[in-house]
C-alpha cells in the first residue's frame, strides 16, 4: 500500500504545522523582495539591493552552530512561537520609516540566525507530529512542497504590491504572517518536554558529537553538496536572459521552472511510489539532477533552458532519501542540533554557490559558466554518494 500526502493531512497538529510554515515563508519571501526593492531605491546600488538575497543565505552558519542546542534544550511550541515573534518584532523594525540602510541590512542578517533554529526545531518535533519513518519524509516533503508554492506565490503576490503600495508598506504586512504563524503554532501545536534538559552538552559540543559519527558525515555532505550546484543555473538567470536577447517576460517563465519541476516531482513521487521506491531513488535522481546543466552548453532558447530548469528541480526528490537515513542515524537527543545544522549548511552552501557562480560569470559566458557547473555538480554529487554506503 502507497502511503500518500493524504495520510499526513490527516493529522490536525501537522495541518497546523503546514499552514503556518505557508504563513511564514510568504511572509519571508515577500520581505525578502520588498527589502532588495527598498534598498536599491534607497542606495541605487545593485550590490547592496543583492546583499539582501545573500545575507539571507550566509548568516545560516551562525544560527546552525551557535543556536543549535536551542532547539533540543527548550520545549519546541515555545522556541517556534518565539522565533517567529522575533521574526514579527525584526519586520516592524525594517517597515518603520528612517531606517538608515545598515539597520535594514543588519535587521536582515538577525532574521537569516533565526530561521535555522526555526526550521530545525520544526523538524525535529515533526518526527514526534508524525507517526513513523514514512509519514516523517512524507511531512517533510509536503512542507518543502508548501515552500516551493509560496516563492512562486510570494515573489508574484509581492511584485505585484510594491506596484501601487510602498515597500516599508510591503514590509509592514509582513508582520502579519508572522504574528498569525505564532498563533497558529501556540494553539495548534501540543506542548512536548524538551529532549534535552541539562545546560551541559552546548551546541559546539552536540556538532563535535555529530561530525564524529562517519555516516552522519556522510549524510551531512550528502545535504550540502547538490544545493551548491543547483543554484548556479537559478542565479544566472538574468544575465543569461540577456545574453540571448530575451525580456522580463522570459525571465519570470525561467524563475518559475524550478520550483514546478520541485513540486511536480515531489507530489509525484510522495502520492504513486512506496516510501522504499521513493528512498531507493535517492542516489540515482541526485545525480541525473546534474545533467540538464549540462544542456546550458549549447546555449538554448528560452523554451529548451525551461525544460533544464525543470529537470534541475526535480532532483529535489533525493531528499524522501536523506531524511530517512538522516532520522535513523541521529540520536534522539541531538535530533534537534542535527536538523538546525542540516538547514544551515544547506542555505550556507546555497549562498556560496550563487557567489562562487557570479564571479566565475564575471570571467566567463554565462552559458559556459552553467554547463561547466553541471559538469562540476556531476563529479562531485557522483563522488558523495559513492561515500554513503549501503542504507542502513
Amino acid at each position: 500500500m502507497v502511503l500518500g500526502y493524504r495520510a499526513v493531512l490527516a493529522v490536525g497538529e501537522f495541518r497546523a504545522v503546514l499552514l503556518a510554515h505557508a504563513l511564514s515563508m510568504l511572509g519571508t519571501v515577500v520581505c525578502e523582495l520588498a527589502l532588495s526593492v527598498l534598498v536599491y531605491r534607497l542606495t541605487g546600488s545593485p550590490l547592496l539591493s543583492a546583499l539582501t538575497f545573500a545575507l539571507g543565505l550566509l548568516p545560516y552558519v551562525a544560527g546552525g552552530t551557535v543556536l543549535s542546542a536551542v532547539a533540543d534544550r527548550f520545549p519546541a511550541r515555545r522556541v517556534l512561537v518565539v522565533c517567529d515573534l522575533v521574526c514579527a518584532c525584526c519586520a516592524v523594525g525594517l517597515a518603520l520609516p528612517g531606517v538608515p540602510v545598515a539597520g535594514l541590512l543588519v535587521l536582515r542578517c538577525l532574521l537569516a540566525v533565526i530561521a535555522p533554529v526555526f526550521v530545525g526545531t520544526r523538524a525535529a518535533t515533526l518526527s514526534d507530529v508524525l507517526d513513523g519513518p514514512e509519514r516523517f519524509v512524507l511531512g517533510n516533503s509536503a512542507l518543502r512542497v508548501t515552500s516551493q508554492g509560496a516563492q512562486l506565490g510570494g515573489f508574484g503576490a509581492g511584485g505585484l504590491l510594491l506596484t501601487v503600495v510602498e515597500p516599508r508598506a510591503v514590509l509592514g504586512l509582513t508582520v502579519g504572517t508572522f504574528l498569525a504563524s505564532a498563533v497558529l503554532l501556540g494553539l495548534g501545536t501540543r506542548a512536548r518536554p524538551a529532549r534535552d534538559s541539562t545546560v551541559a552538552i552546548a551546541s559546539l559540543t552536540g556538532i563535535r558529537q555529530l561530525f564524529a559519527d562517519r555516516r552522519i558525515r556522510a549524510l551531512l555532505l550528502y545535504a550540502w553538496v547538490p544545493p551548491l550546484f543547483v543554484v548556479v543555473s537559478e542565479v544566472l538567470l538574468t544575465p543569461y536572459v540577456a545574453a540571448v536577447g530575451e525580456g522580463p517576460a522570459a525571465l519570470g517563465i525561467l524563475m518559475c521552472g524550478m520550483p514546478i519541476g520541485a513540486i511536480g516531482g515531489s507530489l509525484l513521487a510522495g502520492n504513486l511510489l512506496s516510501h522504499r521506491s521513493r528512498v531507493r531513488l535517492s542516489r540515482p535522481v541526485v545525480v541525473l539532477a546534474t545533467l540538464p546543466g549540462l544542456g546550458y552548453l549549447a546555449q538554448p532558447s528560452v523554451g529548451w533552458a525551461l525544460l533544464c530548469q525543470i529537470g534541475i528541480g526535480c532532483g529535489i526528490v533525493y531528499r524522501f532519501g536523506l531524511d530517512d537515513w538522516f532520522l535513523a542515524a541521529v540520536p534522539e537527543e541531538l535530533r534537534g542540533r542535527a536538523m538546525t545544522l542540516l538547514t544551515a549548511g544547506m542555505m550556507t552552501t546555497q549562498g556560496l554557490g550563487m557567489a562562487l557562480a557570479g564571479l566565475a560569470a564575471e570571467f566567463f559566458p554565462v552559458h559556459l559558466v552553467i554547463a561547466g557547473g553541471g559538469a562540476v555538480a556531476l563529479l562531485c554529487v557522483s563522488g558523495v554518494v559513492s561515500q554513503l554506503g549501503r542504507p542502513r
